[in-house]
């Protein structure tokens, strides 16, 4: 039967008998003044916030929210002011080296084919080069691309490329992937597909996942659980919603099932006013 959960803000998300694979407590992070004359500027204040080993997490909120500032701390790309943050137990120092990052923006190096930029992070790593070009065309194989991999990122389409980007993070094995609104930029029909791809391929082997998100459909469909931030500056998880639908799932059927679209319109609730605030604050 379909239940709906919210999570209080202030409760763990997750049963204490289940391994974190993230954890912040408690985490603010400011930036100096851009200019001499400037104001510091938080991001995100006082976040805490955990992820399961093998939990799919999507963050929703408003533009310039600090989405992106709390990816990048996990990351270990941003420094956190204050607060508490542990990957798998352990605090983190320097960049975490358990985590895959694909970023919104094509990070492809075009002078290199599909098969060497997927190689590339075994090459930094030293892997023996007959071994990373097998490993390079099994993940090519994966993301259904092994007819594309003597091409180069511009004779490939946007999705395409997204799946090169892909194959290129699994294929060091992260224990964590990081998404950053990766499929924002592709037409409606290539994101479904893309979307289902995900899925599938975290099905496979249950790698803990936080996915930011400005389309609130696309988090629903995907995750285990949905983040609620609210507008900024000063960024607060205000809403935590177990998504508990069936799956595995096809991401354009599910989103035709009243389950669903109930779940859609409770989280729609408290992000509607987290919108507006923001809009009218970037009016300003």
């Amino acid at each position: 039967m379909y239940t709906s959960t919210i999570v209080p803000i202030g409760e763990k998300a997750i049963s204490s008998q289940i391994r974190e694979a993230v954890r912040l407590e408690g985490v603010t992070c400011t930036f100096p003044p851009s200019s001499p004359k400037g104001k510091p500027f938080t991001a995100i204040r006082d976040v805490s916030l955990s992820v399961a080993d093998g939990e799919f997490v999507s963050v929703v909120g408003p533009t310039g929210c600090g989405k992106s500032t709390i990816l990048n701390i996990v990351a270990g790309l941003t420094r956190p002011t204050s607060g508490k943050m542990e990957i798998f137990g352990a605090p983190l120092a320097g960049l975490n080296e358990q985590a895959g990052y694909l970023f919104q923006s094509d990070t492809l190096m075009p002078w290199r084919t599909a098969l060497q930029n997927v190689m590339l992070p075994l090459e930094i790593r030293g892997t023996d080069r007959k071994e990373a070009h097998a490993l390079a065309d099994h993940w090519l194989s994966k993301v259904g691309l092994t007819h594309a991999h003597d091409r180069f990122p511009h004779q490939l389409s946007g999705g395409m490329r997204k799946r090169v980007a892909l194959a290129q993070m699994l294929i060091r094995d992260p224990k964590t992937l990081l998404m950053d609104e990766p499929f924002s930029a592709l037409d409606v029909q290539t994101r479904l597909l893309m979307e289902n791809e995900v899925l599938a391929l975290w099905q496979a082997d249950r790698k803990s996942v936080i996915f930011i998100t400005h389309d609130l459909e696309e988090a629903v469909a995907l995750s285990d659980r949905v983040i609620v931030l609210s507008a900024g500056p000063g960024t607060r998880p205000i809403g935590d919603f177990v998504i508990d639908l069936p799956r595995p799932r096809d991401v354009s059927e599910i989103r035709l099932t009243e389950p669903f679209m109930k779940l859609q319109a409770e989280i729609w609730e408290v992000l509607r006013d987290e919108v507006v605030r923001a809009y009218k604050t970037n009016e300003k």
